[in-house]
């Protein structure tokens, strides 16, 4: 996101209150690693023009990260640009079939790792759908009667948390990075935080907030500070469906005000990237309030698309499996059914792969699996009950074998089947189920999820 607010006015000279001059603020808000000339450079022309260049070539009306999912997708554009993602490892083991499992997500995030995941250019940083940032650089040029006076940055970045089981989101703020040179009245400027919940789907949705968000600080107050968190707590209840969904998004946003004798004639800041919180109560995830237990009250994730890892390297449990999703994945024409142009979904955010809790659809997608392993290997495909019919979508997706069945304007034979040791098959369904479970992922075309194979 790339803001320019220019404001003028008269207001009494720094240097001389007798005399009147024009007061302008330009501020600019960048990504906050992007390279940018220094304050000093500012001084000249050639950094005058350089930050402005930047400021063009930045995505000017992208505000929500690319991996979005939900409703929350219509509120805003979306990043053209991947966000930046924790570093995956891959999968190893010596134990087969029933100690298989996906891992923990994380759920923390530190302040260093939020800088370092956003990088140079990154607008967004999704470690896990429990634990995001994102931030936004604040450069403001103080001109007086057309000619640069001083200028001023800070940054300012957000990291969202959620502990497990909870719903209750933690929004830390860090304030760092201030700097000033020649003639400003930035340490005196008072900035004002809040965190916004502009839209919720359903509507109407009410939340409890807490922490201690400071309201209006100085730039002097602020820098000292340096951080400070905000909590968001949404009741059960409040949502849409069976799972009981509350999508919402939530807008960290800054604005200041220069001091006198600065006396412009608006507000100068702007609001942060928007992060896309998500609140459940779905009966077949943890921590439900099915069950008969009303003490169970769901739990809260960001909506973003997140990533199951199948490892292909010696020793993973499901390596087989993943060699089969490595191989309908780089090389469809080796793959059975045999479909011209074949590219399986899963393999990007935007053509992902969606679950399906309904076990109709389930049993279908099986059943048009193991129709195609004994079209191509025969009714011994299972070579006396050691081998299992491996699918790729997975039969727990809407994009399994049967897909065509259920809607015939989707491309046939779209999918991988393949005979493999019916250990590696257990394991691989193992793991997604754990992912499933871990990653609170949802029923239905308002979530989503791809696939990565490692080795």
């Amino acid at each position: 996101m790339t803001a320019l607010v220019v404001v003028s006015a008269a207001a009494p000279s720094l240097a001389n209150a007798d005399q009147r001059d024009d007061l302008q603020v330009e501020s600019y808000i960048l990504p906050v690693g992007s390279p940018r000339p220094s304050l000093k450079e500012l001084a000249t022309p050639q950094g005058r023009e350089e930050l402005r260049d930047l400021a063009g070539k930045a995505d000017p009306v992208a505000r929500l990260a690319q991996e979005t999912r939900g409703p929350v997708t219509s509120y805003a554009p979306l990043s053209h640009q991947a966000s930046g993602h924790a570093q995956e490892e891959a999968r190893t083991g010596s134990s087969a079939g029933p100690s298989a499992t996906a891992p923990e997500p994380p759920r923390k995030m530190t302040y260093d790792e939020c800088k370092k995941g956003l990088g140079s250019d990154k607008k967004f940083y999704v470690k896990s759908r429990f634990a995001v940032c994102d931030g936004a650089s604040f450069v403001q040029e103080w001109l007086q009667n057309g000619r640069l006076a001083g200028a001023s940055m800070f940054n300012v970045r957000v990291v969202g948390t959620i502990a497990r089981d909870s719903r209750t989101i933690d929004f830390q703020y860090y304030f760092t990075d201030f700097e000033t040179t020649g003639e400003t009245g930035a340490l005196s400027m008072p900035i004002t935080t809040k965190g916004t919940v502009p839209k919720t789907w359903p509507s109407g949705a009410h939340f409890t907030r807490g922490g201690n968000i400071p309201g209006t600080k100085t730039w002097a107050q602020l820098e000292a500070l340096r951080t400070f968190h905000q909590t968001v707590n949404a009741k059960p209840g409040q949502g849409s469906g069976r799972s009981d969904v509350l999508f919402a998004v939530y807008e960290p946003a800054v604005s200041y005000t220069p001091p006198a004798p600065w006396k412009l004639d608006g507000d100068t800041g702007g609001t942060l990237f928007m992060l896309a919180p998500r609140w459940d109560a779905a009966s077949y995830l943890p921590n439900s309030t099915g069950g008969g237990n009303p003490g169970k009250k769901g739990a809260a994730t960001f909506s973003y698309d997140t990533t199951l890892i199948l490892s292909a390297k010696p020793g993973a449990e499901e390596r087989a499996e993943a060699q089969h999703v490595k191989t309908a994945f780089t090389h469809p024409e080796d793959t059975k059914p045999y479909m011209s142009a074949k590219k399986v979904p899963g393999q990007t955010v935007k053509d992902p792969l969606h679950r399906t809790v309904s076990a109709k659809r389930n049993s279908d997608n099986r059943s048009a699996a193991v129709k195609q392993c004994r079209r191509y290997w025969g009714a011994g495909y299972s070579h006396g009950g050691t081998r299992d019919c491996d699918e790729y979508p997975f039969a727990s997706t809407y994009e399994g074998a049967a897909e065509h069945d259920y809607d015939p304007e989707v491309r046939k034979f779209n999918f991988s089947v393949k005979p493999i040791a019916k250990e590696d098959n257990q394991a691989g369904g193992l793991i997604l189920k754990g992912f499933y479970s871990k990653n609170r992922i949802l029923d239905g075309l308002d979530d989503g999820f791809t696939v990565k194979t490692i080795g």
